[in-house]
């Protein structure tokens, strides 16, 4: 074919190479699409599953190695705490009327309420439950 040895064997050298950053680039291209699927949540472990069930076995360790190399990271948002009241103050207390005593024969003799937190969207609410403590149901306002 009129062709030397050294220039044979650096065309194979270099196809070679060439096939494998073309499999690398694909792994890559790859973890990218998983991490931003998930709203860049997923860590290695995950993206390893991922990948896993497409058919691409990879370890962990290296996984993890690409992902720092393209300067991905797990980002997970801390769990909202809300604040508590603040118990050490000078002002006054209202007295305790129920003394733990949640029993009632009467409707609308006791109340009790409670709120929490819900999260819709990128807002936090306050849900108010309020009970009547004769037969348990909630009680429901109308204006």
């Amino acid at each position: 074919m009129c062709v030397s040895k050294n220039a044979y064997y650096t065309w194979l050298r270099t196809s070679e190479t060439n096939a494998t950053n073309t499999r690398l680039e694909f792994l890559k291209q790859s973890i990218q699409v998983i991490y931003h699927g998930s709203y860049r949540i997923y860590g290695s472990l995950r993206i390893q599953k991922a990948l896993e069930r497409k058919g691409l076995f990879y370890s962990r360790s290296y996984i993890a190695y690409l992902m720092k190399q393209m300067g991905l990271k797990s980002v997970l948002s801390k769990k909202f705490r809300g604040t508590t009241t603040d118990s050490k103050h000078s002002l006054p207390v209202a007295r305790n009327l129920l003394a733990r005593n949640f029993t009632s024969e009467c409707l609308g003799e006791k109340w009790v309420s409670d709120i929490t937190y819900i999260k819709i969207g990128s807002c936090w609410n306050y849900l108010t439950t309020i009970l009547d403590l004769a037969d348990r149901k909630g009680v429901i306002l109308k204006t």
